[in-house]
């Protein structure tokens, strides 16, 4: 039996007992973990607040045969700007249960999900309107799905590899995997015509660093924004291993 510790965000928690609860996590080191914190329904306990869904903490665990044991907890973020705002709070959820879907035990990936998402709950937290608010999510959902193994085509049609040009009528179907094109979208159920403007918006945001705005990013708008981010929530629900219940309380904020 030892010690350890990790940088982790709580991603959800259910009950254990009287006191006590299970906490699902995302760690930097190991992907996703469940840990029991013992007394945190305790208004005495040390953990207290520290333990609620979206709050980012440096933990100290035992090791347990099962199930490992939360000691302490300092945390790193609450990010506090979305916790008064039901539209950071509920895109912000959206996200956690994403990388819970998606995240595994021991995840060879969890260094750069954990960032991901850790700055994806803080430029969340951070927008200034409902635009900068879901472009963050839009990174995060094309970004996470790359991770993942999952990354959409948008180069090319993703049926006959053709290179799809500016002037060519354009489709995206999340069941195919990405951008199709004319002629292949005639043999396809569910495509939809997807503007070129689009394709290269989010091509942009997948290619480029998280941190880096490009032009597209200035002149997007919320219809635009709303736009993508129901295609890319289409393509995230097609290909994750559990259903993402969260994304059916995102119809409050509309």
């Amino acid at each position: 039996m030892q010690n350890f510790t990790t940088d982790a965000i709580n991603l959800k928690s259910y009950n254990l007992s009287e006191s006590d609860k299970i906490i699902v996590l995302y760690s930097k080191d190991k992907g996703i973990m469940r840990c029991v914190a013992k007394g945190v329904k305790k208004t005495t306990s040390k953990l207290g607040g520290r333990m609620d869904m979206l709050i980012a903490n440096k933990l100290m665990l035992h090791k347990g045969k099962n199930l490992d044991t939360i000691c302490q907890a300092e945390a790193i973020n609450t990010f506090k700007n979305t916790r008064n705002d039901l539209n950071k709070l509920f895109y912000s959820m959206y996200c956690s249960e994403v990388v819970n879907s998606f995240g595994i035990e021991n995840d060879p990936n969890s260094k750069e999900i954990y960032e991901l998402l850790y700055t994806t709950l803080q430029s969340i937290s951070k927008a200034e309107n409902k635009v900068q608010l879901i472009i963050s999510v839009l990174k995060f959902q094309l970004k996470l799905t790359n991770i993942a193994g999952y990354a959409m085509e948008l180069d090319n049609c993703i049926s006959c590899g053709c290179t799809l040009k500016d002037t060519e009528e354009i489709y995206f179907s999340a069941k195919q995997g990405g951008t199709l094109c004319k002629e292949c979208k005639n043999r396809t159920i569910g495509a939809i015509k997807l503007h070129n403007k689009l394709r290269l918006f989010l091509l942009t945001l997948l290619q480029l660093d998280y941190n880096t705005k490009s032009r597209y990013e200035e002149l997007a708008n919320e219809k635009v924004c709303d736009f993508c981010f129901n295609l890319l929530k289409n393509y995230v629900e097609e290909y994750s291993p559990k259903k993402i219940k969260s994304a059916q309380m995102l119809e409050f904020t509309k």
